[in-house]
């Protein structure tokens, strides 16, 4: 069955670098997926008066926000398919609309009919954010997260953060199409962070995998007090990962979004592509 991916770029009021558009067709054609890019392009209500309208001019204001938006949009997408047709990657194309607020929202509604969400994260930019939460706590489908500063590559040698909680187990399954492609895949277990199902657990994942024709190797770490979402990460480079995959932790109520440590370190500082399922 064809694998289906939705790259989403949220334009407003900060749009995302170009970076994310190679990365994400060069995630697109590794696993062999169709990529869907969908711009989404503000749109703000008209909630002026007559008063507002005078001193401020409001609605012109509103007008011009909005064409800069869309004009972001049409970049993108135009830099998605030009990057596409580069690397032979089937892509479709569409453009949402959604009030400030709701931009996330409108990304997890629509990725609910794709294999796989793309988002690209941008440090200190809070609709790259927003948008990331929301897809991953809302979409029910996995999200892979990626820096937007760099190349992010092939990514072959897969971590996978294992704590035997379902979250993790999600993450696992929906990380299928990276690991029949990966050229290793390390389990990596946190000790000292919290109370865990077993002491062999990595071990019994690697032994599942290895019934399933996958070679894994299974190892643990201690943080100390370092925040768990970068050690995972920091780990994750020294061994030479290039994607990280975890369960996400936390809950969204009224999009006030409570996370769990690991969830939020990779979230405040992300250093790797994270394959990330709630």
């Amino acid at each position: 069955m064809q694998l289906l991916a939705s790259l989403f770029l949220p334009t407003y009021p900060d749009p995302p670098g170009p970076k994310v558009a190679s990365n994400a067709v060069a995630v697109a054609k590794q696993i062999a997926a169709t990529l869907d890019a969908a711009v989404i392009n503000v749109d703000i209500p008209d909630v002026s008066n007559a008063l507002s309208s005078f001193l401020l001019d409001l609605p012109a204001k509103i007008r011009e926000v909005e064409a800069a938006s869309r004009n972001s949009g049409k970049a993108l997408l135009e830099t998605v398919a030009a990057e596409a047709a580069r690397c032979n990657v089937t892509l479709t194309r569409q453009e949402l609309k959604a009030q400030p607020a709701l931009i996330g929202e409108a990304a997890a509604r629509e990725g609910r009919y794709f294999d796989l969400c793309l988002v690209g994260w941008t440090a200190n930019n809070e609709t790259a954010r927003m948008t990331v939460e929301e897809v991953v706590f809302s979409s029910g489908r996995p999200t892979l997260i990626l820096p937007d500063g760099r190349d992010v590559g092939a990514l072959d040698h897969v971590v996978i953060a294992w704590d035997g909680s379902r979250v993790a187990a999600r993450a696992v399954a929906d990380a299928r199409p990276f690991l029949e492609r990966a050229s290793a895949i390390s389990i990596l277990t946190v000790t000292d962070e919290k109370v865990l199902p077993g002491k062999d657990i990595a071990e019994r994942l690697a032994h599942g995998f290895a019934a399933r024709g996958l070679r894994a190797k299974a190892g643990s770490i201690q943080i100390g007090n370092n925040e768990i979402g970068i050690a995972l990460q920091e780990h994750a480079l020294k061994i030479g990962g290039n994607l990280l995959v975890m369960g996400g932790w936390g809950h969204s109520r009224l999009r006030d979004v409570v996370l769990g440590g690991a969830t939020e370190g990779i979230l405040s500082d992300l250093r790797l592509p994270v394959l990330m399922s709630h």
